[in-house]
């Protein structure tokens, strides 16, 4: 079974939040803030468009992307944290 993105959706996961702070405390778990970017692992067909076509996203899997705070929604899939949204819920790609 595979996990396949429609529209306009993409599927993220989520880098792992930082252990330690700038000054080298160390964090508990619940200290952690959960990060906003994470890498593309799959991408929708794109959104269709009035005409009937369809518009080609701009992204691609393995971009490193910064997204809003309260973007997608998580699933779970073996065993993995990933995160649904739509493209436009992505504010940056990272390079």
């Amino acid at each position: 079974m595979s996990l396949t993105p429609l529209g306009d959706k993409i599927i993220v996961e989520r880098l792992e939040a930082e252990d330690k702070t700038s000054g080298g405390i160390y964090l508990p778990d619940s200290a952690k803030e959960k990060p906003k970017q994470g890498k593309v692992i799959s991408v929708g067909p794109g959104k269709v468009l009035d005409n009937g076509e369809r518009g080609a996203l701009t992204l691609k899997v393995g971009d490193l992307v910064l997204f809003t705070s309260y973007a997608g929604t998580e699933v779970q899939y073996e065993g993995k944290e990933l995160l649904i949204m739509s493209e436009s819920d992505v504010m940056a790609v990272l390079s």
